[in-house]
């Protein structure tokens, strides 16, 4: 049988160990999780200064586009 000393040095390195490995993940999770705000920050840019596609031939869908287009550019004077 393992005595007292040897079960508490047990007890001991096995938290540790669990804390550091709980620390490197948390650390991971934020670095991956910051790094996907940049991201999609990017691609919401990206998508935001993306020239506007070719009109529809669509009488009604090209109207609501138009409407659309005016809208942001009202929103983007203000």
């Amino acid at each position: 049988m393992i005595d007292n000393t040897g079960l508490f040095l047990l007890f001991v390195t096995a938290s540790i160990s669990f804390a550091i490995g709980r620390v490197i993940m948390h650390v991971r999770k934020r670095k991956k999780a910051k790094q996907q705000c940049i991201i999609d920050q990017r691609t919401a840019r990206a998508l935001n200064d993306a020239p506007p596609g070719p009109p529809s031939n669509n009488k009604s869908k090209r109207k609501r586009q138009q409407q659309d287009a005016a809208r942001v550019q009202a929103d983007a004077n203000r």
